[in-house]
């Protein structure tokens, strides 16, 4: 988090850089922001003519100071009308100027909502879609609360950046722009006087703006903190329940709320002591113009009529900063989130589509990894020169002891990340010669914790493929022996499972997961502890499942389970970032080495079960 800044013109690039990168949407929408722009400067123009009306009547009807006293000038057509005709007409007409200002408020506020609407829907789903793009190095340290915080809360303040703040500031200074202009027409000398006040004022203004800009930053750094506490809180609830742990996180969730409203109540402080600030130093303009207005109609040098409308343009002149003051807090914490938006719009992903990237044709799945080196901190690698050849077809098994990089490697092959050395083939091509989205496309993944979302059975298992066919969906679900349970279920196939299938055993999980696998049709297959956690009735539905899932296909399987793994092809046992033995279960125990002890040892504590193995 850079530091915050000092000064309000320290604060001006942030502001500069949120509409900078919010300019190129808005772009989009320039014929709406036209008209919107047109209805504003009709309703600055209407405003300028309300306080008329009410001098000509003054000046031409109630006559303060008698037939002698100055007067605004009128056509002489207005003056041959008579007191009550003009009477009548001042106030027609002040109706008729509100009338036609309130509508064009009313077209310029409604116009710029609706383009800043349009604006942030766009911006969101951009920075979405970024986010689900930033390699998992980024998401293994970020804090999804923090993220959420700023994909929704973050993006919606940058509307009011760009339309609750700046547009309606960008309204008054033209408004201020002209009143002032008008103010010195009629009366330069009160003007002057008005103005008196101002660099006081805008002493204040600047000087407490900052303050509040740091406080609304810091504001929206506490709340990212308490949004991921509660987000993890929310997310593991199952383990925070089992582990009598309501109480830690209830005490920093309290902690980290009472902080984040420190700081708003800091921020609404500062704010409010702007406003004051701008109200005495308006009072004290608007009693000076009083005075010396009311010297200047008596000596006839300004009339009552004139004297009210430069009462009534100082008020109104002075709108613009209480505009500001009332916006400053709003602006601040805008600015504050937009940079937090922008901050992470501006992280690059290591890994992304190489220029010249093709469309991967149909894999037949061979599969070769040549001199692979690769760390999450490239000073400490967890694979070192590590080499195998697989077949199209074949079924590899990669197992060893923990946090040798079995996962990693899996990471590879899916690009999650790229390897420091060597490269990764699939039919003697390079992965990084493919875009990744026709990579991954062809990859199918069944995890130890099957990934399901809050949605219909339908829609969870139809997500492994575009244009799903009702017979390819009855046929994954059959191989993957999941029709009964999925038949027992309220809706069937419309039954809406809770968050991440909540509502579902282990075993169902994976066989729903088994049947998106089977629905997408990919040539590689890779299986990262499939029947881990589950009981032997759910292990064996599932291993069915597997059976006709890996048929035909290239298939990784990452297990500790030996006894899973000893129908592979190709047993690749890696200690120490290389292949320590590689072969077949029968040649791997024919040479008695550290397969051959570990599976023994296995057999030994565990009652034998049947593996998967490959059909003829």
């Amino acid at each position: 988090m850079p530091a915050a800044p000092k000064t309000l013109v320290q604060t001006l690039p942030g502001l500069r850089r949120v509409l900078a990168h919010l300019w190129p949407y808005a772009r989009q929408h320039r014929g709406q922001i036209g008209m919107a722009m047109l209805a504003m400067l009709a309703s600055i123009g209407l405003r300028l003519l309300e306080p008329w009306p009410l001098t000509i009547l003054i000046d031409h009807v109630i006559q303060v100071g008698g037939e002698a006293a100055r007067k605004v000038p009128l056509p002489a057509s207005l003056e041959a009308l008579g007191p009550e005709p003009l009477a009548a007409l001042c106030g027609v007409a002040l109706v008729v100027v509100i009338l036609f200002r309130a509508s064009a408020q009313f077209a310029n506020r409604v116009g710029f909502a609706r383009v800043g609407n349009l604006v942030i829907g766009k911006l969101r789903g951009d920075v979405f879609n970024h986010v689900q793009r930033l390699p998992l190095s980024f998401h293994n340290t970020a804090r999804s609360g923090d993220l959420t915080l700023r994909v929704i809360q973050d993006v919606n303040l940058m509307r009011d950046a760009a339309v609750t703040a700046v547009l309606p500031l960008l309204a008054s200074s033209l408004v201020l722009v002209a009143l002032w202009s008008v103010m010195f027409f009629v009366q330069w000398q009160l003007a002057l006087m008005a103005l008196a006040t101002a660099p006081l004022l805008a002493f204040r203004t600047l000087n407490l703006t900052t303050k509040i800009r740091i406080a609304a930053r810091k504001q929206r750094k506490r709340q990212g903190a308490l949004a991921t506490t509660a987000a993890e809180s929310i997310g593991a609830i199952k383990n925070v329940q089992a582990l009598s742990l309501e109480g830690v996180f209830q005490d920093e969730f309290g902690t980290r709320a009472a902080s984040s409203q420190a700081e708003d109540v800091k921020t609404a402080r500062l704010t409010a002591n702007l406003g004051r600030w701008v109200d005495v130093l308006i009072a004290v303009s608007t009693a000076v113009v009083m005075s010396f207005g009311a010297i200047f109609v008596l000596r006839g040098s300004l009339s009552a009529g004139e004297l009210l409308v430069f009462l009534t343009y100082l008020r109104r002149a002075f709108n613009p900063v209480k505009d500001f003051a009332k916006h400053a807090g709003r602006l601040a914490k805008a600015t504050a989130a937009g940079e937090r938006v922008l901050d992470l719009l501006e992280i690059e992903s290591e890994v992304k589509d190489t220029p010249g990237a093709i469309e991967a044709a149909p894999f037949r799945g061979a599969v070769r990894f040549e001199g692979i080196v690769f760390g999450y901190d490239p000073k400490q690698p967890v694979l070192r020169e590590l080499e195998f050849d697989v077949q199209p077809g074949q079924r590899v098994a990669l197992v060893g002891p923990s946090g040798i990089g079995k996962s990693t490697l899996i990471d590879l092959m899916l690009r999650f990340y790229d390897p420091q050395q060597g490269r990764i083939t699939v039919d003697g091509k390079d992965l990084r010669d493919y875009t990744l989205a026709s990579l991954r496309g062809q990859i199918s993944v069944v995890l130890q914790e099957a990934l399901l979302f809050a949605a219909s059975v339908r829609e969870n298992i139809a997500y492994g493929a575009e244009d799903c066919s009702e017979e390819r969906l009855q046929e994954a679900i059959r191989l993957a022996n999941a029709s009964e349970f999925i038949e027992a279920m309220p809706q069937g196939l419309e039954t809406v499972l809770g968050e991440r299938g909540a509502t579902l055993s282990g075993g169902q999980r994976q066989r729903i997961a088994i049947a998106r696998a089977l629905v997408g049709q990919a040539p590689i297959l890779i299986l990262d502890e499939p029947t881990t956690g589950l009981d032997e009735n759910n292990r064996q539905s599932v291993l069915v499942a597997l059976e006709h899932l890996a048929q035909g296909r290239t298939t990784f399987i990452v297990s500790h389970d030996l006894q899973l793994t000893s129908g592979a092809d190709l047993i690749l046992h890696i200690e120490e970032g290389r292949v320590h033995e590689s072969g077949t279960h029968q040649e791997l125990l024919e040479r008695d080495g550290r397969y051959a002890e570990i599976y023994r040892r296995q057999s030994s504590s565990e009652p034998h079960r049947a593996a998967p193995r490959k059909q003829a």
